[in-house]
Formats: structure tokens, C-alpha cells, sequence
């Protein structure tokens, strides 16, 4: 059975362990309330029958947690930068079981995204599988240079190169990402911004 997974790049939210630099303008407690309802809200906007949601969750032992719902796989994102920590999870998300029964699906396409990106809608995540129809891999872009979302038609053929010294939270890391594939079909899909800061999130309440 073939199937696109959505995996959602999550942390268990912890105080100080969650959207530190959102929590330096408007406190550590706040920023967390802040993360864990928005996490929950996302997660539950984006269940649909097209895809099946995996968690990828922080740290490890977060995969037992309470804090979701207890239908939803979960899988450890393990160590290493985030480079490393997300082609993992590109490449795990393939062996979840897609049923009860435990049956593994046949390789389908993957998208992943992080949790704190108030506007994604089902429609946006359904136009990034889309263009996976005639792309190898799809980029959400932000606005700052960096992405919202990356995916994969073939995750399994990802290369060991995929992520290598890319400027994290930088206006570079778009680019830099894109440059790890050569030679592969690359689409872009809508632009949308995470909320890192005060002005952030004050920028996607406005």
C-alpha cells in the first residue's frame, strides 16, 4: 500500500526548552503555553485521509509523552543538527506502519514540517504532495531565506550528502539545501514564516 506521510517536526513543550528566543521577548512560561497550544492546534488542523501524520518528536524519550494524542506514530529524531535530524526522519517515516496490523506501506513521497507555523493549512501541505508529482523534491520557502517545508518523492534515495554544511538560521539555508541535491527536480510551493520572535508572532496575529 502506497501512502504520503506528513512528518511534523515537534519538541515536548518544556519550559526553556521551547522556542527560547520567542520566550526572551515575551517570557519563558508564555512561549511555551504559546508553542504547546499552537502545536496542538496545527497537528490537529492538518489530520486528513490523504496522509498519515508521523510525529518526530524531542528529546527521545518524548516518544512515550502524554502531551499528544496517543493515536499518532511517533519517532525519535535522535542527535546530530538539525540537517542531520531531518533527513532521518525523511528516510524513517518510510518504515512506520501504515495499520494496526503492522503492515509496512510501499515507499511513498514524505514531506516534513516544524510546528511552529501558524498559517499551514491542509491545502498548503496538499499542493507541496502535488508537486511531488513532477519534482523529486519540494521546498516551502520562508520569507527570511530559510523553508517551512521540505519534501521527498523518494525518500529512501535521498543522498548522504543531503543537508551537509548548510547555514542554519540564516537567509542562506534555502539555498544551501537546494545546492545538496544537484541533478534532482526541485519544485517551491507557498511562502510562509515560522515564529521564532516577539515580532514574529506579533507579525502572524496581525
Amino acid at each position: 500500500m502506497k501512502r504520503q506521510t506528513l512528518v511534523i517536526m515537534i519538541k515536548e513543550p518544556r519550559p526553556g526548552r521551547v522556542k527560547t528566543r520567542l520566550g526572551q521577548g515575551i517570557g519563558v512560561i508564555p512561549a511555551t503555553w504559546w508553542f504547546r497550544h499552537q502545536s496542538a492546534r496545527l497537528i490537529r488542523s492538518l489530520r486528513d485521509p490523504r496522509w498519515q501524520i508521523v510525529l518526530a518528536v524531542a528529546p527521545d524519550r518524548a516518544v512515550t509523552s502524554r502531551v499528544w494524542h496517543a493515536d499518532l506514530p511517533r519517532l525519535p529524531q535522535g542527535g546530530g543538527d538539525l540537517g542531520q535530524r531531518m533527513k532521518r526522519m525523511l528516510k524513517a517515516a518510510c518504515s512506520v506502519p501504515v495499520d494496526r496490523l503492522g503492515r509496512a506501506p510501499v515507499h511513498g513521497p514524505v514531506c516534513l514540517i516544524g510546528a511552529d507555523i501558524p498559517g499551514i493549512t491542509r491545502a498548503h501541505i496538499a499542493r507541496a504532495f502535488a508537486a511531488l508529482g513532477h519534482s523529486d523534491a519540494v521546498f516551502g520557502p520562508a520569507t527570511d531565506g530559510g523553508y517551512w517545508l521540505v519534501g521527498a518523492k523518494h525518500p529512501a534515495r535521498l543522498p548522504q550528502t543531503l543537508f551537509q554544511n548548510v547555514r542554519w538560521s540564516s537567509e542562506h539555508a534555502l539555498a544551501d539545501s537546494v545546492a545538496t541535491l544537484p541533478e534532482w527536480r526541485i519544485a517551491q510551493t507557498d511562502i510562509l514564516n515560522d515564529v521564532d520572535t516577539a515580532a514574529d508572532l506579533r507579525q502572524s496575529r496581525s
